[in-house]
């Protein structure tokens, strides 16, 4: 028994070594002449070191960045860490390469957010200042208490506000914080599309244009779906039916007229 183990530990040894000595010799011969090859052995044998950062990194950002992103960015830190690495130096790469891979997640998560640093900053302290006055007031501060504790200018006082409701920008795949948790409803399915038409109010304009074409010409019914419906001037709508303008209007005036009569018996039937 005692055998076996001293043996597993010795063949661990041996292993370990020669990962070392295997190492040693990609970075002599990178040194020595960079290769694409070389450079993707080195980077997947330092993976790990990137994924660390980027796991410790996300743990602190909104659920919508993703850690793919993450460690692609870290890749490119790592990358530029290789390419300047000098191991004369007698720093381990572990050490010297952390913090390009951190600068580089970084730099990644500051080209993602369209909002300026300095914008940020001023809403960093407007929160923290409103935050502070709450907690001991124990209510919320007016705009003049706020002011006065960050001790600005009202003119000043105005632009932290307007950088602290700042709106931010969500991929439409985010998941409102409010939802449940098993719930599947992302942004794109609650938001209100402007541009869709109400099925009821369409039924009912259809309903109401039936109702009200009864006994009109092809000429008059023409006119009332270009002026209320298409929206267009009468002008143009003379244009459209080869009329003047004037007789467009006259005409129009003239079904108003028979339209209001007709609207008012048959009232019932559009209550209905």
């Amino acid at each position: 028994m005692f055998a076996a183990v001293t043996t597993r530990q010795d063949n661990t040894a041996k292993s370990t070594s020669s990962e070392g000595d295997d190492l040693r010799t990609s970075w002599k011969q990178y040194r020595k002449r960079p290769s694409a090859a070389l450079r993707n052995k080195l980077m997947e044998r330092y993976f790990p070191v990137v994924r660390y950062n980027a796991e410790r990194i996300s743990t602190r950002l909104p659920d919508q960045v993703e850690m793919d992103d993450l460690l692609s960015a870290g890749m490119f830190g790592l990358k530029d860490a290789i390419d300047a690495f000098d191991p004369d130096r007698g720093v381990k790469f572990e050490t010297f390469c952390t913090m390009r891979v951190r600068g580089a997640i970084l730099d990644e998560l500051r080209s993602m957010d369209w909002v300026p640093r300095l914008v940020r900053t001023r809403s960093q302290r407007y929160r923290a200042a409103a935050a502070s006055l709450e907690s001991e007031l124990a209510r919320r501060p007016s705009e003049d208490e706020i002011a006065e504790r960050m001790d600005v200018s009202r003119e000043e006082f105005e632009k932290y506000r307007t950088d602290a409701t700042a709106t931010a920008m969500l991929p439409l795949t985010t998941k409102p914080a409010d939802f449940d948790a098993d719930d599947d409803d992302r942004v794109s399915e609650v938001l209100e599309d402007r541009r869709s038409r109400n099925p009821v109010n369409e039924a009912h304009k259809r309903d109401v244009l039936e109702v009200i074409s009864r006994g009109l010409t092809r000429a008059e019914r023409l006119i009332l779906v270009l002026y209320y419906y298409e929206e267009l001037t009468m002008k143009e709508i003379g244009a459209t039916l080869d009329l003047s303008e004037s007789r467009v209007s006259q005409m129009h005036s003239s079904m108003l007229k028979r339209l209001k009569s007709q609207l008012q018996q048959r009232r019932s039937d559009l209550v209905a």
